[in-house]
């Protein structure tokens, strides 16, 4: 099913927010740990970027590693530095705003007050040139510079903070600031994209603090082409004038939520506020993203052959109503015993699972790659273009080209090229983290007969594959032709 409807109501030019719901309502009555799927389709439309009454809606801070290792080859210190000095040339005027040089410690290289800066003509020149004189020297402890960060942030009244950190290297001096610490400590205080340089970096770190503080991992193959993807993040940024949107799950009786996580357009962790269903997401301009939902339900002493509301759905504004909302949604259930309906799966579910899927082979063949297993890693990689080709991913599958020479897409089958490096193992880890849109339609809950929409278990495999595919995107194994 697919339900939804744009929020209504409110005065003309002001932004709405749609919700709709992806999920296949049929569950089996005999399933030892029955749990319903959905996809929810959050959307805001019309902010229009233009900012926020009583003050500007950002804070940022930029967070450059000035470590040691930057210093060779030099153009990575200079491409760093101009790319913070075109961030700051970005920033409207009354924005606040910081500078951290990052190594072993954090310190702040402009403003050199206890506050931050407001953005100025004048404000801007004087970062520019605190910029261009930093020196690169020391060691890595990216948890420092996030805690510097947070009580900057702190200390402005600006809705949306955001970090954007820069690094070449791997958290090395984490007992000066465990990042495990600092991450819970920052976790709902700002939102923070990351970016990886050279050949040091390391991917999965990057995502374990880009997925916990709801940013995104990237990284630049060459260091000239940092400044233009900074102005490119901070367009987007700029455009993003509603802080918050509150995503409520409020389940029904027998009914527990197991977890919502975005799936779209990259993965991020969501959690509860204080153990309520209520899931807090952050920095929206005119946009879309994807969350999948999850819900355990107990089907005894349940009617079976209809349908019953297991759980309903609001999008929520915290303390104010800038943003018109839809009208909240059910998640249904339907119990039966016919293996028939069961055994299908949602079309949305399954495409966001099939990413997951990506980006474990991704792992497992860079795990493979590091301890000098070159036929494992072929195979994982194999794997993740079969799954690539499946979904129809081909900024994925240009990006595993650059690993493997691919002579069956479909099949799986890649030679691995000679001459890679783990580093390009680390390019490939960021980019999986970033998903596809998928299927524009669920699957339906009408109980008619499973179509194009819904998925269907592979009977060589187990695992699921969209109903009108001709073969498994997991193992590839042909489907014979159905009606």
């Amino acid at each position: 099913m697919e339900t939804g409807t744009p929020g209504t109501g409110g005065a003309a030019g002001q932004a709405a927010a749609g919700l709709e719901i992806s999920q296949w309502k049929y569950l089996s009555s005999e399933a030892g740990d029955p749990q319903m799927h959905a996809i929810l389709s959050v959307r805001v439309d019309g902010t229009g970027g233009a900012g926020r009454r009583g003050g500007p809606v950002l804070a940022q801070v930029l967070a450059v590693d000035c470590s040691s290792s930057m210093t060779w080859p030099v153009e990575k210190l200079h491409a760093a530095q101009r790319a913070a000095v075109a961030a700051i040339r970005k920033l409207p005027d009354g924005t606040p705003f910081a500078v951290v040089r990052g190594s072993e410690q954090a310190a702040v290289v402009y403003p050199d007050t206890p506050r931050m800066a407001r953005a100025s003509d004048f404000t801007r020149g004087r970062a520019e040139r605190a910029v261009r004189e930093m020196v690169a020297g020391g060691g890595t402890c990216i948890g420092a510079w996030l805690d510097l960060s947070r009580r900057l942030l702190a200390k402005q009244g600006a809705p949306l903070g955001h970090v954007l950190l820069l690094t070449d290297g791997r958290n090395q001096h984490d007992e000066h600031m465990p990042l495990a610490r600092v991450l819970d400590e920052c976790a709902g205080q700002f939102v923070c994209d990351a970016w990886g340089i050279g050949d040091g970096w390391d991917g999965r770190e990057l995502l374990r603090i880009t997925r916990r503080l709801h940013g995104s991992a990237s990284s630049v193959r060459e260091e000239a082409a940092l400044p233009a993807e900074y102005e490119q993040l901070m367009n987007r940024l700029l455009t993003k004038t509603v802080p918050e949107l509150v995503i409520s799950v409020t389940a029904m009786p027998g009914c527990t939520v197991r977890y919502l996580k975005q799936v779209f357009p990259t993965e991020a962790e969501l959690t509860a506020e204080d153990g309520t269903g209520r899931f807090v997401t952050r920095a929206w301009g005119d946009e879309t993203r994807r969350y999948q939902l999850c819900l355990a339900a107990d089907p005894a002493g349940r009617p079976r052959r209809e349908d019953l509301q297991i759980a309903v759905v609001a999008v929520e504004v915290p303390g104010g109503d800038e943003v018109r909302l839809p009208p909240p949604q059910p998640c249904l259930v339907h119990w039966t015993d016919d293996p028939a309906l069961s055994r299908h799966t949602d079309v949305q579910v399954e495409h966001f699972e099939q990413h997951q899927r990506l980006g474990e082979a991704v792992a497992a063949a860079t795990d493979a790659h590091r301890r000098g297993q070159r036929d494992l890693a072929e195979h994982q990689l194999g794997r993740a273009v079969r799954l690539a080709h499946a979904m129809g991913a081909d900024e994925q599958l240009a990006r595993l080209a650059r690993l493997v020479r691919i002579e069956d897409a479909r099949g799986g089958r890649v030679a691995l090229r000679p001459d890679v490096t783990a580093v390009d193992f680390q390019h490939l880890i960021t980019a999986s983290s970033h998903s596809t849109y998928g299927p524009a339609s669920g699957s339906g809950t009408s109980g008619t007969a499973p179509g194009g929409a819904a998925a269907v278990t592979c009977p060589a495999c187990s695992r699921k594959a969209p109903a009108a595919a001709r073969f498994c995107p997991s193992c590839g194994h042909g489907f014979e032709a159905r009606p």
